[in-house]
């Protein structure tokens, strides 16, 4: 449980150690790390820089995935995903910001095998709020956090990287 002030930098750090075992643990070979618009993919990027993978980035915008579509419609906010290079077969280190229900992260997994059928997929985040409802966990945490269910908590970036934990409006 993480308490107190949280250190996005300290966070990564360990985030970065875990993930180098990962990848040698697992023998992954060259993975494609992808980024899930918007903190996630400005977790990727400094996580991508401080593992010094070979392969570019890449980028998924879930909007479209997303089981609640119906019901919050459309963001305003939409883009594009980029991916540099095919995911057939590719072992992928999926990363976003928060993991708490894990219907973000279904909504990613579905999106990346409309791409192709991967050979693996690592989920890496910054924070775990424990609040599944789906059987879905992260193979790397930053840390886990409670939150009450009044609050929220937002990463912002990109440089620098913060934490805000907020009441829910």
């Amino acid at each position: 449980m993480v308490s107190g002030t949280l250190s996005v930098d300290a966070l990564l750090d360990k985030m970065t150690g875990e993930t180098r075992a990962l990848i040698a643990q697992r023998h992954l070979n060259d993975p494609l790390m992808i980024g899930i618009r918007t903190g996630g993919v400005w977790l990727a990027e400094r996580l991508h820089q401080q593992l010094e993978l070979t392969s570019p980035l890449g980028i998924l915008d879930i909007s479209f995935y997303r089981d609640d579509f119906s019901q919050v419609g459309m963001n305003p906010k939409v883009q594009p995903t980029q991916l540099p290079c095919a995911t057939e077969g590719r072992d992928i280190l999926l990363v976003d910001d928060v993991i708490m229900s894990g219907r973000t992260i279904r909504a990613a997994m579905n999106e990346l095998f409309d791409y192709g059928r991967p050979a693996s997929i690592s989920l890496i985040t910054l924070l775990d709020l424990q609040r599944r409802e789906l059987p879905i966990q992260a193979d790397v945490i930053g840390g886990t956090l409670a939150l009450g269910p009044d609050q929220l908590v937002k990463l912002n970036g990109p440089d620098p990287l913060t934490l805000t934990i907020r009441q829910r409006d």
